[in-house]
């Protein structure tokens, strides 16, 4: 996926200037899928000049006029055909996971204060994750984009247990290795 077609997904859910559309983007699809603001305006830019979005010029009062994207026809064909192509299968990549795996080779404490620090931001974006899952209390009454950003939001909340419950059986597991090993130490 290229940022191109997150950001034709945001702005077909809603058109926006490039300010709104970033923080939009911060507190939604940002979570599976990150750029930063000035990624954002330039690539924006180079949808407009590829045709992809039309632009709209807004006064605003007191403060400078804001330029406003959505989808033009020939985005909205680009994102349609990205959309029908094949997925592929998700790769994992991550850090953490080899740091797990690498943790007898450094220093463990080190790695264990980052797996510690990581189940908590995992617990906090769980809570968060959860928190907007209130905003649709009968899943099974959804349509259209509404139940594809309630199933969207769904497979996040899985995928921060899934982190939660490796991360917390990782440093269960450590500590009852500790234990067994400074009773063996004292025996």
């Amino acid at each position: 996926m290229a940022l191109e077609h997150a950001l034709l997904v945001a702005l077909s859910e809603r058109p926006a200037g490039g300010l709104e559309l970033a923080r939009r983007f911060d507190r939604s699809i940002g979570f599976f899928w990150h750029a930063t603001h000035q990624q954002i305006y330039r690539v924006l830019a180079r949808m407009e000049s590829d045709g992809w979005v039309s632009v709209e010029t807004v006064a605003q009062h007191g403060r400078p006029d804001t330029r406003v994207y959505r989808p033009s026809r020939a985005g909205r064909r680009v994102l349609a055909a990205w959309l029908a192509e094949p997925m592929p299968m998700e790769t994992f990549r991550s850090d953490v996971a080899v740091k797990l795996r690498g943790a007898s080779y450094g220093d463990r404490e080190a790695v264990l204060a980052g797996v510690r620090s990581s189940l908590a931001d995992h617990h906090a974006r769980l809570a968060h994750y959860e928190q907007l899952a209130k905003d649709y209390p009968d899943p099974a009454a959804l349509t259209g984009a509404e139940r594809d950003q309630y199933l969207v939001l769904r497979g996040g909340i899985r995928l921060e247990q899934f982190w939660i419950d490796w991360l917390t059986d990782y440093l269960g597991l450590e500590a009852r290795s500790a234990r067994t090993s400074t009773t063996e130490g004292s025996a």
